[in-house]
């Protein structure tokens, strides 16, 4: 099968492009080249420094020859959706596009922009969407930048009116592992690496579950999704079979990395400020990824145990990251 991938030189690609590779597909792979991942060989690159992000333009070079399957890694909107479908309709088969769990409407209520009790969870694929667009711009936000138009509900929507181009959407999970640039799991593996005798939690945020996914596990489901003929024209929530709660994270955690200090579950109010959650911690984000499990086969490849471990090497290989603890911050923490 011939795939052209846009993008797919982050995180997360390189994984999807090494499974796709080792199947024996022929791919291309459209990308700024800013920076060269470390690709299968074989792996044919396009080049352009204008492609930016969102893409936008698509140059002919990419239709010779015609691929089959295009995949996306990145559609940030409306626009670069809209771009995407008028150049490929009537020469691939069918769109497989990456967005997010953040277009439900539980994530509005997550972060406060949606008014309402909590939504019901798990969250399936035809629960509510979100009815107020744009939830990463900020006041002052520059509109040049993508975040400024960064919507996947209407990227969505886009990718489903044109039947001559049939897509495939997997709302993904929060992603960690090595190579995370979230470093989502860092402020807990810091803390063990530094020796700290205990970690707290606000007990809000303790309970709190969100579903996640390991970099492989997810990319093995992009893979899936790009070769299934039989999820033409499906949405896939992608993630963990069962969500545990942050504090069951954290201690799976520190059972990985052998740390033996204490983690303690603080009264809500009581926590040091930089602690506490920034969003509604009453609603859960747990997704139920069934479907995806029934249709594609998928199933994870990788056991947590071996997932937690190699993300904490990852944190202990890196240096710094951006929101690192301060000493003035764990002196608030005794």
């Amino acid at each position: 099968m011939r795939v052209l991938v846009i993008g797919g030189t982050g995180f997360i690609g390189p994984h999807v492009l090494g499974t796709l590779a080792g199947e024996g597909h022929e791919i291309t792979v459209y990308h700024r080249g800013e920076h060269e991942a470390e690709l299968p060989t074989g792996v044919r690159h396009v080049h352009d420094p204008g492609a930016g992000i969102p893409v936008r333009h698509f140059p002919a070079s990419l239709l010779e020859p015609a691929p089959e399957v295009v995949l996306h890694m990145f559609p940030v909107g409306e626009d670069d959706a809209t771009a995407l479908v008028a150049r490929f309709r009537g020469v691939a088969r069918r769109v497989v596009a990456i967005s997010s769990g953040d277009v439900y409407r539980a994530y509005g209520r997550l972060i406060g922009t949606e008014p309402g009790p909590p939504e019901p969870v798990p969250i399936g694929e035809g629960a509510p969407l979100r009815t107020v667009f744009y939830p990463h711009r900020r006041d002052g936000a520059d509109p040049a930048a993508w975040t400024y138009g960064y919507e996947k509900i209407l990227a969505e929507q886009a990718l489903h009116a044109e039947p001559r181009l049939p897509a495939t959407i997997l709302r993904l999970p929060a992603v960690f592992g090595p190579g995370d640039h979230y470093h989502r799991f860092r402020p807990y593996i810091k803390r063990m690496l530094d020796g700290r005798p205990r970690i707290l939690l606000d007990a809000r945020l303790a309970r709190w579950r969100w579903t996640h996914g390991y970099v492989e596990d997810v990319a093995h489901a992009i893979a899936l999704a790009v070769t299934s003929e039989g999820a033409t024209g499906r949405t896939y929530n992608v993630g963990e079979a069962e969500t545990p709660t942050m504090e069951a994270r954290v201690k799976a955690l520190a059972e990985a990395a052998g740390w033996s200090g204490t983690i303690e579950v603080v009264p809500s109010g009581r926590t040091p400020a930089h602690l506490r959650a920034p969003f509604a911690t009453a609603q859960d984000l747990v997704v139920d990824t069934r479907r995806a499990r029934e249709e594609l086969g998928w199933e994870e490849t990788v056991a947590t145990e071996a997932a937690l471990a190699r993300t904490i090497a990852f944190e202990a290989g890196t240096e710094w990251a951006t929101g690192d603890p301060t000493a003035e911050m764990y002196a608030e923490e005794r």
